[in-house]
C-alpha cells in the first residue's frame, strides 16, 4: 500500500526472525548497509511503499553503521521514514535534518496520581475541560508564559532547568527527564532570528497534529510486569496522565534553515550526493554540521521546557479540581522521553566501544540496565519507555533492554504509526461523529477542530498491541503496563 500513488517495487525481504526482516544491499545501487525492519509480516504489509524506498535511501549515506533501521510503527516521512533509526561514524559520517525531523524532540511525558478511576470518572468532563482551557492547543497557539525574545534565548540554552528554576515543576522532574531536561551542547548563536520569532511565545503549548494530553487508567489485566510497575509507582485502577508535544514552530524553523543550508553546500563543498534531496546532509565534523548540531540541541531544550511547563499546568488543574496539593495527589513524573533527535552515544561495535551519532526519527531511546544515561532511580531496571497509541486504543509503558543496545543502537518504536494519510483520514471520518462515538465508549475528547480530530481516528493507525508486541518479541523493549484512555485534549 501507499499513502498515495507511489511507483516503487516492494523489496524481497530476507527473514531473520518472525519480527526482523532485512533488505539486502543488492536491492539498490549505492547501499552501504542493509535495511532492517522490526515488525511482523502483517505490519510490513500495512506499511506504505515509500517507507522501503526511504530506508534504502538512508542506507546509502556516508558513514552509516550496521543497518538502516525502521521500527514497527514505521511510515513515510520527510527524508527518513518516521520510525527510522541510523547511526553514523562521527568522523566519516553525516548529520541529516531529515533523519531528525521538523518537530525536534517531540516527546512523551507520563505522570502518576494516587487517584483511582472511580474517583476521577465523576469529575472527568470538567477536568478535561479545565485542561483544555489551561493548556493551549492547536495550530498557532500561544502560551501563557510571557517571554521577551532575549529571555527565550536563555530558555533554549537551559531547557527544563529554566522552567523548574522559575517555578514550573519540581527538582525531581529533572532527574526523571531524558538528558536531565537539558542538552549542554546547545548554542543559541547558531539559531536564526526567524526561529526565535516563531517560538518565543509558544512555551506551554501542545500544538496540533498528533500532539495530545490524555487521562488514562491502569487495568489489572494490563499489568504485564507487576513487580516493575509497582516499583515505578503504578497500581491497578490508578489514573495517570500522558502527553505528547514538541518544539513547535521553533524546531520547525531550525530544521528548515539548516536543510536549505545543507543543500547549498552538500555537493559543491563536500561532494555528498543523495538519492533524495530530503536527505540533505553535511559531514558531522564540518562547521555546517556542528552548527546544526548546536542549533538542534536548542530545539531539544525548548521542547523540554515546553513539556515541563505543561506538566506543572496539569498539576495545577488536578490540584484545583480535587482540592489537594499535587504532592498529596502523588503527581510524580515517571519519565520524559524524546523523539526526533541526534545524539552522540557509545555502543559496542565489532567488539569495541565506539561513540556514534544516532539519529532517531520517530523512535524512542531504549537503554538497558546499567547505562550511565539512565537516572539512578531506574538504572538497575533499564530506561522507562513511553509509547503512545491512538486516542481510541491505549498507550504503553515499557522498559529498555540490553538487546536494543546490541540490535538497534538502543532504539524502539515511538507510537502505533499511521496506516493512512491525514487527508485520507479526513475524507473517511467526521470529527463530530468520532467525538460522539468515543464518548459513548467512555472517552471524553476536547479538540480545537473536528478536522484535526478526524485526522487522528484510531482506524488511521496500526494496531498498537501488534506494534508493541513486535518490539517486545524482538527484545528491543519489554512491556510493563498498558494504559487505557478516558479523557483527551487534542490540538
Amino acid at each position: 500500500m501507499a499513502f498515495g500513488n507511489y511507483d516503487f517495487k516492494k523489496p524481497d525481504f530476507e527473514k531473520v526472525s518472525d519480527v526482523v526482516w532485512d533488505i539486502p544491499t543488492s536491492f539498490k545501487a549505492g547501499m552501504r548497509v542493509p535495511g532492517r525492519i522490526i515488525a511482523t509480516k502483517n505490519i510490513i504489509d500495512q506499511m506504505d511503499l515509500q517507507v522501503f524506498d526511504q530506508i534504502t535511501n538512508v542506507a546509502t549515506l556516508p558513514g552509516i553503521i550496521n543497518h538502516s533501521y525502521c521500527m514497527p510503527d514505521g511510515h513515510s516521512g520527510y527524508g527518513f521514514s518516521i520510525g527510522g533509526v541510523a547511526a553514523f561514524d562521527k568522523e566519516e559520517g553525516v548529520i541529516s535534518p531529515g533523519g531528525i525531523g521538523f518537530d525536534i524532540n517531540c516527546g512523551m511525558r507520563l505522570l502518576t496520581t494516587n487517584l483511582t478511576y472511580d474517583e476521577v470518572r465523576p469529575k472527568l468532563k470538567p477536568l478535561v475541560d479545565s485542561l483544555f482551557s489551561m493548556v493551549p492547543a492547536g495550530v498557532g497557539s500561544t502560551g501563557f508564559v510571557k517571554l521577551t525574545k532575549p529571555e527565550f534565548r536563555t530558555v533554549v540554552m537551559e531547557g527544563a532547568e529554566w522552567a523548574v528554576r522559575n517555578g514550573y515543576g519540581w527538582e525531581e522532574d529533572l532527574e526523571r527527564t531524558e538528558e536531565s531536561g537539558r542538552m549542554r551542547g546547545a548554542d543559541e548563536a547558531k539559531v536564526s532570528q526567524k526561529a526565535i520569532d516563531r517560538g518565543f511565545n509558544q512555551i506551554g503549548t501542545l500544538g496540533s497534529g498528533n500532539h495530545y494530553l490524555e487521562i488514562q487508567y491502569v487495568k489489572e489485566e494490563n499489568m504485564f510486569d507487576r513487580e516493575l510497575a509497582k516499583k515505578w509507582g503504578l497500581f491497578p485502577g490508578q489514573v495517570v496522565v500522558m502527553f505528547h508535544c514538541g518544539s513547535r514552530g521553533f524546531g520547525h524553523q531550525v530544521a528548515t534553515d539548516y536543510l536549505q543550508g545543507f543543500l547549498n553546500v552538500m555537493d559543491s563543498k563536500y561532494g555528498i550526493k543523495v538519492l533524495d534531496r530530503e536527505l540533505a546532509s553535511a559531514p558531522f565534523g564540518s562547521q555546517e554540521g556542528q552548527d546544526y548540531f548546536a542549533a538542534m540541541q536548542c530545539a531539544i531544550n525548548m521542547s523540554f521546557a515546553n513539556r515541563q511547563v505543561i506538566l506543572q499546568r496539569i498539576r495545577d488543574v488536578f490540584s484545583k479540581s480535587f482540592g489537594k496539593s499535587a504532592e498529596d495527589l502523588g503527581m510524580h513524573m515517571v519519565y520524559d522521553v524524546a523523539h526526533n533527535t541526534a545524539k552522540l552515544e557509545e555502543y559496542k561495535i565489532d567488539g569495541k566501544k565506539r561513540e556514534v551519532l544516532v539519529h532517531r526519527k520517530g523512535a524512542t531511546r531504549s537503554l538497558g540496565p546499567g547505562r550511565k544515561e539512565i537516572p539512578k532511580v531506574y538504572r538497575d531496571d533499564g530506561q522507562p519507555v513511553i509509547i503512545g497509541g491512538s486516542m481510541e486504543t491505549g498507550s504503553y509503558l515499557l522498559v529498555g533492554t540490553e538487546k536494543a543496545e546490541e540490535m538497534t543502537f538502543g532504539s524502539t518504536a515511538h507510537g502505533s504509526g499511521r496506516t493512512m494519510s491525514r487527508t485520507r483520514a479526513t475524507k473517511m471520518f467526521r470529527g463530530e461523529d468520532l467525538q460522539r462515538d468515543m464518548e459513548k465508549r467512555g472517552i471524553y475528547v476536547k479538540s480545537t477542530s473536528y478536522s484535526g480530530l478526524a485526522e487522528e481516528a484510531g482506524a488511521a493507525y496500526k494496531d498498537v498491541d501488534e506494534v508493541i508486541g513486535a518490539a517486545h518479541d524482538a527484545g528491543i523493549s519489554k512491556r510493563v503496563v498498558k494504559l487505557i484512555p478516558i479523557g483527551n485534549v487534542k490540538g
